[in-house]
């Protein structure tokens, strides 16, 4: 059952009723201003930090569900309504939403009043736009009072929550004009305040949500709207808001437009105070002047979307089928950048407040979206080195305000800085810039411990050297990518978090899938080292990769598949020899991506094991068997139900891995069906069970052992995102760029007969054409560039901004 449909070539998803199976949501802004916004206008917005400068309030897991947002008001006559549906929940006449990239327009229609809400970030902007048009569709003249509502956050979304003692009394707005500022704590040491404004003078305000609501009333019902009249009142302490009303008059099919500005501004500190008590706006003035009229919002909209089409100018493939092309095309580039700007902090399923930036999150968004803006993605990895510990590890997490590491969290995931080695070598074969590597970066943040990037890269490999457990396998420390395998956590206390709980010495647990991952991206390791002369380091980085592909092959591999890890006790994890648990999807694609078994069979069995025991119509799960029974030392991953979560859910993340190794052993008719099963598009004709957004990926999907096989949670904000995107463009596609070029090396269903790709890679566009006339998957006939026929699939990096034609024949 579908709930709206694609529209390509607006590059939107529209919906066309608020009776979805869950909010769909959409994010604004592209660097420092940043929000979420659901089909109901439901979400909130934040300044860089989604908890330490929360604009707006959320209540998160609220009944009625998806309550708090930007809302509108419309009282005609004794009917109170709202065009997003929500909060009033009044019947529309017409209902729709729009999606956009950056952007979201609901349109509703109530009693022949047409109300059309387009809500933006203007590009470089701290500000949400929303541009109402309103149009009266009736013969006969309306008389109308619009009343807007916006619920302030007092900055610290934890402290919002919990400190109440505190936060009734602190309370502070300033009124001026049609401008509500809101300025709690910003006499004592915040030099930023909000405010929201429109671009008409209004008839009454309210800054006092008990006031403007009513004090046992909710968002359905304000007394303000209900009376037909604000109350004027001033916030000292306790809820501010920000409300307007405005009396509008419509004569028949008359449309009129107003242009309301959510806004964040910084002082210097020095230049805080117009006078005593009275902050200074000049230059919320001037970003409220920039907005003032309907053209400037257009023009600004027109911006946004000339920004966009240039992101997405990037990378373009005709494949003929729909639901490949809106995906590869619009959704999984946009799910990737939005991705890339939160990490895993602000959705539908995290609040905000815990998480901050993961650095192995990071550090894989990168490897989707380093093609769209590298300079970003230059920042990034620089960033997340900045965090690395002296030793080679890493702060799990740092806050993107302070870009510091999170002490609550800490280290000893020992997947973790390998992951940086990755996104480096990424960003090197897209843009050819060495010189990233020489960038001096301190290490834990102290300007007294600094070192090249490089060697952050070399304290990341040799991190794992120097942490090898009684097999020659990595330990796997806390957790390796699997945050729910705690092999040394031994939890009996629920009130712990699984992840920090570390009271095992954690000497003995070991992570085939890290060791995996280190001969995977060790190779590039040594390529580096060979590029930059440094033959001692690559040679000795050698051996120890070859010493653990021997280690994975003598102890990692079970007969059919290989193993996940060892536990504290030196038992196998993953093993025919376990009761539940018997075979992981991690180790099977990461081994086999760093091509140990493909010339033994063990590659090809450790695959056929994932299709015969994993696969499902939904994906492929992440364990079999279910663990039915909590396992104090395998940790949170036997916590959750059968199904859900890590036991044994489709985890979207992963499926990607399986997809590559599957191209690696050039079954791409296999690989095409794991990558379709999750493929949001290819889901939404199921989207009443599959609940969440059908344009974007989430991070599991219920998998056959649950209560309710194929329901999806935790949309948007998931490395599903970037490693999909990688799965599909450089491996099924095979469009992969390379230290020296442009690689071009498809695995695609033998039925394909074909496709084409344009492609903008450093400073050059390549005009990809290829061809099947022998119905193959994989293998490279003929290649031709420019009328040249080539001797190699590694097309050069022309870097001459020129356009390039390339033919390649599969055979």
């Amino acid at each position: 059952m579908k709930f709206g449909y694609f529209d390509d070539a607006k590059r939107e998803y529209v919906i066309t009723t608020p009776l979805t199976p869950y909010p769909w949501i959409n994010y604004l802004g592209m660097k420092d201003f940043l929000s979420l916004i659901s089909n109901h206008a439901g979400g909130y917005c934040f300044y860089k930090d989604a908890r330490l400068r929360r604009i707006t309030r959320f209540r998160y897991n609220n009944v009625p569900l998806d309550m708090g947002g930007r809302y509108f008001y419309i009282k005609d006559g004794d009917d109170v309504w709202s065009p997003s549906w929500m909060p009033t929940r009044k019947d529309l006449e017409f209902y729709q939403c729009r999606h956009g990239l950056g952007y979201t327009i609901i349109t509703g229609r109530r009693n022949g009043i047409e109300v059309e809400q387009r809500f933006f970030v203007p590009v470089d902007e701290n500000c949400e736009i929303h541009h109402l048009r309103i149009t009266n569709k009736t013969n006969t003249k309306k008389e109308i009072k619009l009343f807007s509502l916006i619920e302030f956050c007092l900055w610290n979304a934890l402290d919002d929550m919990t400190n109440f003692q505190r936060n009734f009394s602190t309370g502070e707005v300033e009124i001026e004009g049609s401008v509500i500022y809101h300025k709690t704590e910003y006499r004592e040491r915040r030099n930023h305040f909000s405010f929201y404004s429109v671009n008409v003078p209004i008839s009454g305000f309210d800054t006092d949500r008990d006031t403007f609501l009513g004090l046992y009333r909710g968002f359905e019902n304000p007394a303000a709207v209900e009376l037909g009249k604000s109350f004027n009142s001033e916030a000292h302490g306790w809820s501010p808001i920000a409300s307007h009303m405005i009396e509008i008059s419509l004569l028949p099919e008359e449309t009129k437009e107003l242009v309301f500005v959510l806004g964040y501004v910084e002082n210097e500190p020095e230049k805080k105070w117009f006078k005593k008590g009275v902050i200074n706006k000049e230059k919320a003035y001037k970003m409220i002047e920039k907005f003032s009229k309907p053209e400037d919002v257009n023009a600004a909209f027109e911006k946004l979307k000339e920004f966009w089409d240039g992101l997405l100018d990037k990378f373009n493939v005709s494949t003929g089928i729909d639901k490949v092309d809106r995906m590869v095309n619009i959704w999984n580039q946009y799910q990737c950048m939005v991705t890339f700007n939160l990490s895993r902090s602000a959705s539908y399923f995290e609040s905000g407040i815990g998480r901050g930036m993961g650095f192995r999150d990071s550090n894989q968004d990168i490897l989707g979206f380093v093609h769209q803006i590298p300079e970003r993605a230059r920042e990034r990895i620089l960033d997340l080195a900045a965090t690395q510990l002296e030793d080679g590890g890493a702060y799990h997490q740092y806050q993107p305000l302070t870009k510091r590491g999170n002490n609550e969290i800490g280290g000893n995931f020992n997947d973790d800085p390998l992951w940086l080695i990755l996104s480096t070598v990424h960003y090197i074969k897209e843009t050819g810039d060495w010189s990233i590597l020489d960038e001096v970066v301190p290490f834990e943040n102290n300007p007294e411990k600094v070192g090249t990037l490089f060697e952050h890269l070399k304290r990341a490999f040799y991190h794992v050297v120097n942490n090898l457990g009684p097999h020659g396998l990595p330990l796997i420390g806390r957790a390796d990518w699997n945050d729910c395998l705690n092999l040394n956590a031994f939890s009996t206390n629920p009130d712990e978090s699984f992840q920090t709980c570390d009271n095992k010495d954690g000497k003995t647990a070991e992570s085939v899938m890290i060791a995996g991952m280190f001969v995977y991206v060790g190779k590039e390791f040594v390529k580096i080292c060979e590029r930059l002369g440094k033959e001692d380091i690559a040679k000795d980085a050698q051996y120890h990769i070859e010493k653990m592909k021997e280690a994975i092959l003598n102890y990692g591999y079970d007969g059919e598949w290989f193993l996940r890890a060892y536990d504290y006790f030196g038992n196998k994890v993953g093993s025919k020899e376990n009761d539940e648990g018997k075979i992981f999807i991690e180790t099977q694609g990461f081994c086999v991506m760093a091509q140990i078994g493909l010339d033994d069979g063990k590659a090809i069995s450790a695959l056929d094991s994932v299709k015969k025991y994993l696969d499902t119509e939904h994906g492929i799960v992440l364990v079999q068997p279910a663990f039915t029974e909590y396992k104090i030392h395998l940790g949170e991953i036997t916590s959750y139900p059968p199904g859900y979560k890590e036991n044994a859910a489709v985890f979207c993340h992963n499926n990607p891995w399986i997809m590559i190794a599957e191209c690696i052993v050039g079954r791409g008719d296999r690989a095409f069906e794991y990558w379709s099963k999750i493929a949001p598009s290819y889901r939404e004709d199921i989207s009443e069970i599959h609940k969440l957004e059908p344009y974007v990926y989430c991070q599991m999907i219920a998998g056959k052992d649950a209560y309710k096989p194929g329901e999806a949670k935790n949309s948007w904000l998931t490395g599903s995102a970037a490693w999909n995107f990688v799965a599909m463009t450089q491996w099924i596609l095979g469009i992969r760029p390379d230290f020296d070029g442009l690689l071009i090396d498809p695995c695609i269903p033998k039925e394909w007969n074909g496709f084409t790709v344009k492609r903008v890679f450093r400073n050059a566009v390549y005009n990809i054409k290829v061809k099947n006339p022998d119905g193959v998957s994989k293998g490279i006939k003929k290649v031709v560039v420019d009328g040249k026929e080539m001797s190699s699939n590694l097309i050069p990096a022309f870097s001459d901004g020129k356009e390039h034609f390339v033919e390649v024949i599969m055979g």
